[in-house]
């Protein structure tokens, strides 16, 4: 890849012992945008009970569905703070008993067609675990409409910090390979590349292990260098195939669909005991919890209930991140439930945080560019942002950027050069909005006019035609 960082992990503390199960909460929140920016549809009103895996909100746009991960009573739907801010959120009290929703079936997956795998996959609520949260039954329909030929399992996890995919290929290697199978009938791609960085000697070896018992010699395992943002789609991609996606594109136009592991090992949990999506692993780490660790917990579970698990440090001065150093967001409180895409709680104190002292003038030192794995030119990006120059932030590539921080990283003049361009990313989306209603709204006007004119047209004749009755003049015509 090019560019990028070598850092430092940060994941050994965490790595230390195996996933931690935790107890199902009396309450859970499950907020209907799980990390996509869309919100589900709601499929349950107060008073209502449900079991775990009962479905509680339906797919809407890239929002996937949603099941309820504890058995009990709906209390309500209402605002709540969530990993976006704050947004609707389905609240569900526990009775305890956590019994499961009977229609959950396992499913002979080899006998089904590839829309049938698509539609249960999309029934199942998988979403991206990778923080997307994006519905993988999308892109793979997408993958299988464009005819791709690789199906590509990212288990690079570059982020300082992150390591619940790691502890994931160690525990559960053969439901990744299992859901890579699945996945791979399911959009028909001819083979499946599992994509892993190379300080993660014991997954590659579970991986390893996993994929001589399967024999499947469409599937492969990849090692790549650990540098950072080599997790990142477009790299990702770039570093397997050597194919560059296009600015404005998808994978799938270069012959390629892109899944997480943990995706790929939520599909084999759903076609082998018929589970949907209502648990994952979260990374809980940083200086400001005792005992770091990967966490397995329900989806709605406030993250206090994760901190405490881990050993809140509650007289340290806390940051709470939802992510990693590098990608995250800061969090205001830990009511915030966890969500399909959330992977790591970052409870971080300032020795965890980079310093950053007052931002200086750009020095055209050139490190951004030197650093920066989609190839543009930060410097001269900035400089636009500033002055919010539309043409010159599309000519130097606005829209190609990851926002992975790299060029922050190593600013000597700390400039805040992210926060830059994803604000003026959030302008320029905010002025297609309005340039979308504003052709929407003179649409509408057109129509009206029209409609406008045709019913005065139908008028005018209608009167006419009177007219002609009230003379007697029954002529059609000069020539009668």
């Amino acid at each position: 890849m090019r560019g990028g960082l070598h850092l430092e992990p940060h994941k050994s503390r965490a790595l230390r012992r195996p996933v931690l199960h935790l107890p199902p909460p009396r309450t859970v929140v499950i907020a209907l945008d799980q990390g996509s920016g869309q919100e589900a549809v709601p499929a349950v009103q107060a008073g209502q009970l449900v079991r775990i895996g009962t479905l509680v909100a339906a797919q809407g746009g890239v929002a996937a569905a949603l099941h309820s991960p504890v058995s009990g009573t709906v209390r309500e739907i209402a605002p709540r703070p969530t990993v976006r801010g704050t947004g609707r959120c389905i609240v569900i009290d526990s009775d305890g008993r956590d019994e499961r929703d009977p229609a959950l079936q396992p499913c002979d997956w080899r006998s089904l067609t590839d829309v049938d795998l698509l539609e249960r996959i999309a029934a199942g609520g998988v979403a991206g675990l990778g923080g997307a949260a994006f519905p993988p039954a999308v892109k793979l329909e997408l993958a299988r409409c464009a005819g791709v030929e690789l199906l590509l399992l990212n288990g690079a996890e570059c982020e300082p910090w992150i390591c619940c995919d790691d502890v994931l290929m160690r525990e559960r290697a053969a439901d990744v390979v299992l859901g890579a199978q699945v996945m791979l009938a399911a959009c028909g791609a001819a083979r499946c590349i599992i994509a892993v960085e190379d300080d993660k000697p014991q997954a590659i070896a579970a991986l390893d292990a996993a994929l001589a018992t399967a024999a499947d010699s469409r599937l492969e395992l990849r090692s790549l260098p650990a540098v950072f943002p080599l997790g990142a789609e477009g790299p990702l991609v770039a570093a397997v195939t050597g194919r560059e996606v296009p600015i404005d594109g998808l994978p799938p136009q270069v012959g390629v669909v892109c899944q997480n592991v943990a995706t790929a090992a939520s599909v084999a949990r759903l076609v082998r005991d018929g589970m949907p999506v209502v648990s994952r692993v979260v990374t809980v780490t940083g200086s400001g919890v005792l005992d770091p660790a990967n966490v397995e917990a329900r989806l709605g579970t406030p993250i206090a209930e994760l901190i405490a698990a881990c050993g809140s440090d509650a007289g340290a001065e806390r940051r709470l991140i939802a992510g990693g150093s590098f990608t995250g967001r800061a969090l205001a409180d830990d009511a915030v439930p966890v969500t399909k895409g959330l992977n790591c709680v970052l409870v971080a104190t300032a020795a965890d945080l980079p310093r950053r002292g007052a931002e200086m003038p750009c020095i055209r030192c050139g490190d951004c560019a030197t650093v920066c794995p989609a190839r543009l030119l930060p410097q001269k990006l900035q400089r636009a942002a500033q002055s919010d120059e539309v043409e010159a932030l599309t000519r130097f590539g606005l829209e190609a950027c990851i926002e992975c921080g790299c060029c922050d990283y190593v600013c000597p003049s700390a400039i805040p050069l992210t926060a830059r361009f994803r604000a003026a990313r959030g302008r320029q989306h905010q002025r297609d909005v309005e340039r979308e209603r504003a052709a929407q709204a003179k649409s509408r006007y057109e129509r009206h006019q029209r409609r406008l004119a045709e019913q005065a047209d139908a008028e005018r004749r209608e009167f006419d035609e009177a007219r002609r009755r009230a003379r007697g003049d029954t002529s059609t015509g000069p020539g009668q």
